[in-house]
């Protein structure tokens, strides 16, 4: 009874206490709703903020920002205009209470900003875009971000033909990479699809079921597929025509979109003849323009490496250049190209191979590259199986090349040059392996053009097939034919990325060796021998 009479008298002294006490403590006011802020769009894939996120206030909580032309929502991860000189940030009032400014939200930052002229290709909604692009100016990078982002919004599949199979690999990386800043899930595969032949489709499944399908330009890979289409390098296709005419039902259904972007290649080609079409939109732009839109690059130094101003005036100024003066055109190199042809860069490669082999040697240095040209024979035709390119290696370094080469049993003949510096290599290859392999050729005007000449009707009758490959096509197509002083017909070629008409030169001995080749190696079975007298031998 004590104890409980204690507490009620407790309680009671408690509540008194509380009932004198001032009230210190206002009742705390309800928080105010805050929407976040959506983070800006990016000129390129979406990046993590570069600082802490704080809670934006309830005032800036807009929406999505949209285009103050169009008052449209730009896709996602593209910046709606181009970009502008920063403003200064409007002042800000600050809280009398605490005596500070509220602070303001982080702004991501692109990995890879697009400049103006990308941006406008992106946000495109032509359905015909034609595009010539000077080299390096991001023509592969933005329109595979444009048909991305174009399938997702109009949940269609989108075909990407490229020249050949490694361009098609490396036009598919960018697409991924693109899905993988802009955080968009995707199911990679590579496949073969096509019976009977080496074709490798490529495939990335983003939401929705929609595809991206990276396939080697074909008249037989461009047959058969519904949905968006974009032409990479579309001047450098070989069979431009029979492709044209087997995509064209793709585009029939749903209002099918067609995207080509190259550079020039002369003249004679599908992708010259369209620029006149009017159903494109077209858009050139040259290096120039490139940097003018803040592109950064060493204009003179990139002129001064290439060394060709004819071919710098075709990749980096976009001009359609005749081909008066060319001794193979780029539509007669083409002819014999093929984009899935696999070439080899090493003699180890082809050790394997049961056809002839002929090898062709053009000896450089330090200002040159050596290139070594193996054709296969098959049937009445040559076909490329290895380029093999050295540049800047010692003597030593490249016979041991040549050597590991020559080993091969199946190679009938090698023509060298052997003139200037390459005299050594000639004379150490035909000790080691013979004269009746290895024939030294000392190049004169008058050989020179009827080994020349032996290519070039060998391309024209399509007699030997070469990958589609921009460095061996531009190395072919700096050969020249001029008239000397004299009245002479002489050919020259420009120094041009570290070579000089070198594989051109290599390709034209190793055809020349399939020519002047005595023939395969013949045997003659027989009984075995019996001998008149008898006994131990």
């Amino acid at each position: 009874m004590k104890n409980s009479a204690k507490r009620s008298d407790k309680r009671k002294r408690r509540k008194q206490a509380n009932a004198e006490r001032p009230a210190t403590f206002a009742a705390a006011a309800p928080k105010a709703e805050t929407t976040p802020t959506p983070p800006e769009p990016q000129s390129s894939a979406c990046a993590e903020a570069q600082s802490p996120r704080t809670t934006p206030s309830p005032t800036n909580a807009q929406g999505p920002p949209t285009d103050a032309a169009t008052n449209r929502v730009p896709p996602v991860g593209v910046a709606a205009s181009p970009p502008v000189p920063s403003e200064p940030a409007p002042q800000t009032e600050t809280n009398e209470s605490t005596g500070s400014k509220p602070t303001e939200p982080a702004r991501p930052t692109p990995f890879v900003p697009l400049l103006p002229y990308q941006i406008q290709d992106v946000n495109s909604n032509d359905r015909f875009l034609w595009n010539c692009w000077s080299r390096q100016t991001g023509k592969s990078f933005t329109k595979s971000l444009r048909r991305i982002l174009r399938g997702l919004s109009r949940r269609r599949n989108q075909i990407f033909l490229s020249a050949g199979e490694r361009q098609s690999r490396e036009l598919m990386q960018k697409a991924r990479q693109h899905c993988q800043l802009l955080r968009i899930a995707t199911d990679y595969t590579d496949k073969s699809v096509f019976a009977n032949s080496s074709f490798r489709q490529l495939e990335l499944t983003l939401p929705g079921g929609v595809r991206i399908i990276g396939l080697p330009a074909n008249p037989q890979t461009a047959r058969g597929y519904t949905g968006d289409v974009f032409l990479d390098e579309f001047a450098m296709h070989a069979n431009d025509k029979d492709i044209w005419a087997s995509l064209f039902p793709t585009l029939l259904r749903g209002e099918g979109e067609l995207d080509i972007a190259s550079t020039p290649k002369g003249k004679s080609n599908l992708f010259y003849e369209l620029a006149s079409n009017p159903r494109f939109s077209k858009s050139t732009i040259t290096l120039d323009d490139a940097i003018a839109q803040g592109m950064k690059v060493d204009k003179t130094a990139l002129f001064e490496a290439m060394g060709d101003e004819e071919l710098y005036r075709q990749e980096f100024n976009c001009e359609f250049l005749d081909e008066s003066t060319a001794f193979l055109t780029y539509e007669q190199i083409a002819a014999c190209e093929d984009p899935l042809l696999v070439t080899h860069d090493n003699a180890s490669a082809i050790a394997t191979d049961p056809r002839e082999l002929f090898v062709g040697v053009d000896i450089g240095r330090k200002r040159d590259m050596t290139a070594l040209w193996v054709f296969a024979k098959q049937d009445t035709s040559l076909k490329t199986v290895a380029l093999i390119e050295m540049t800047g290696e010692t003597f030593a370094h490249q016979f041991d090349a040549l050597a590991e080469l020559l080993s091969l049993r199946n190679v009938r003949q090698c023509c060298i040059d052997a003139g200037g510096i390459g005299m050594q290599l000639a004379e150490q290859a035909v000790q080691q392996f013979g004269n009746h392999r290895v024939q030294p050729i000392m190049f004169t005007a008058a050989l020179k053009s009827q080994i020349a000449g032996a290519l070039r009707v060998a391309v024209e009758a399509r007699t030997i097939t070469i990958p589609a490959e921009r460095r061996i096509r531009n190395d072919w197509h700096s050969l020249r034919r001029d008239i000397s002083e004299q009245g002479h017909f002489k050919l020259s070629a420009p120094r041009q990325e570290g070579s000089h008409a070198d594989r051109f030169w290599a390709a034209a001995l190793a055809l020349h060796a399939a020519q002047t080749s005595s023939g395969p190696a013949e045997s003659l079975a027989t009984k075995p021998i019996n001998f008149a007298r008898k006994g131990t031998w």
